[in-house]
């Protein structure tokens, strides 16, 4: 009878592992940037510091929310770009550099440029399938109040509609 139910055990238990959440596959700036070129999608850039404390919060719920990363995985190219990295990046025929590199708060010349010289963490840029910004969205938002962002980009209704009408007559499938 104990090897029967250890059985079940783990079975249901095996079960429950390859049922896990959906997870983003995020992506380096430079794997986006080809992946776009050989079938275009829209790329969602999440830019972030280390020491931001609602980046953190964003990675660990709304991120980790399973109809978030369905979401952004089926409409976008998920790209995870450290404001104060220090590499060098060319993009659109320009090399991007941090010039201060390893000095606190020190940004990278792409974040400057991508964040249009807004230097505030979270922040969000939604490009294009090709690689034109469309908006850039600041800010720490629960996954309820984010879905409707990913949806107004992903589905173009930024193109048709304004954010205030799009956004009243969402209706999301996030539960919290």
């Amino acid at each position: 009878m104990k090897r029967i139910l250890l059985f079940i055990f783990l079975i249901t238990g095996f079960s429950a592992f390859s049922q896990t959440k959906s997870a983003i596959k995020w992506l380096s700036f430079q794997e986006a940037v080809e992946q776009a070129k050989k079938e275009p999608k829209k790329v969602f850039i999440d830019v972030y510091t280390d020491w931001c404390g609602w980046c953190k919060k964003m990675d660990a719920t709304t991120f980790a929310n399973p109809v978030i990363a369905d979401y952004m995985s089926k409409n976008y190219y998920a790209v995870k770009f450290d404001a104060e990295r220090s590499d060098t990046l060319v993009f659109l025929d320009r090399t991007f550099v941090n010039k201060n590199p390893g000095k606190s708060r020190s940004s990278h010349e792409l974040a400057q440029a991508l964040l249009q010289g807004k230097m505030s963490y979270p922040s969000y840029v939604i490009m294009d399938e090709t690689m034109r910004i469309i908006s850039v969205v600041p800010g720490y938002f629960p996954a309820k109040d984010f879905e409707p962002v990913l949806h107004f980009f992903g589905e173009n209704a930024y193109q048709q509609t304004d954010w205030t009408t799009f956004s009243k007559g969402f209706n999301g499938t996030v539960k919290e």
